[in-house]
């Protein structure tokens, strides 16, 4: 079960042309989590371009059709994956939930928004992977509220191994439209990016954490 290579590469390059996908060497990022890195996603930036934003959809629903079968709910994750959830589940006629990592802290508490019941299927739309972790609190929201969880898709995963063993421990069928790996081979055959920079980047995702070390 994957995405095609010309889907994955498709992707990358539209992200790349519209700057969604930021990448930098010698000014890295730094992520929330403090990781520092030579590569930023913003997948929101994609609803701004309305033919992109309906390829993106069409790409959702079509790896949906073809991997998992119609769920009864489509859920976006908080906040990246909540736009895209809600045109999936428009174009698929079906109902649509979005999901906190973490309850709210005031109010109803809620980390589900929406109407969910138990016993329902649920496929989760995420705008962005990471380590998992995030998108990991959502789907043990989800379970508790008594959902069964057909798979998750998102638009882009920087392909670490600490987020397929996440997944993998939790059996979790997970499909990114496109990938880390796709992303910098598009990038440098467009000349985004040079060849050393392209090295650059393969050394980050070796080690990520102890990438920063170098700069």
């Amino acid at each position: 079960m994957k995405i095609s290579k010309e889907t994955s590469y498709k992707v990358a390059e539209y992200l790349l042309q519209i700057k969604a996908v930021k990448l930098n060497t010698q000014k890295p990022f730094q992520w929330s989590s403090g990781l520092l890195s030579p590569i930023y996603c913003d997948n929101r930036v994609i609803l701004s371009y309305p033919s992109l934003r309906t390829y993106i959809r069409q790409q959702f629903v079509d790896t949906i059709n073809e991997h998992f079968g119609n769920p009864d709910v489509i859920a976006g994750v908080a906040t990246g994956g909540i736009a895209h959830g809600v045109l999936v589940a428009q174009e698929l006629g079906l109902p649509f939930v979005y999901v906190r990592p973490e309850a709210k802290q005031h109010g109803l508490s809620n980390a589900i928004e929406g109407h969910v019941e138990k016993g329902q299927s649920v496929i989760v739309i995420e705008d962005l992977i990471s380590t998992g972790g995030s998108s990991l609190k959502v789907i043990q929201h989800l379970k508790d509220a008594g959902c069964t969880i057909k798979g998750m898709i998102s638009i882009f995963t920087y392909n670490l191994p600490v987020a397929a063993e996440n997944f993998k421990k939790n059996k979790l069928q997970v499909l990114s439209l496109s990938n880390f790996d796709d992303l910098i081979k598009v990038a440098l055959e467009k000349e985004y990016i040079s060849d050393a920079e392209y090295q650059e980047l393969l050394e980050w995702k070796k080690d990520p954490e102890n990438w920063k070390n170098k700069k």
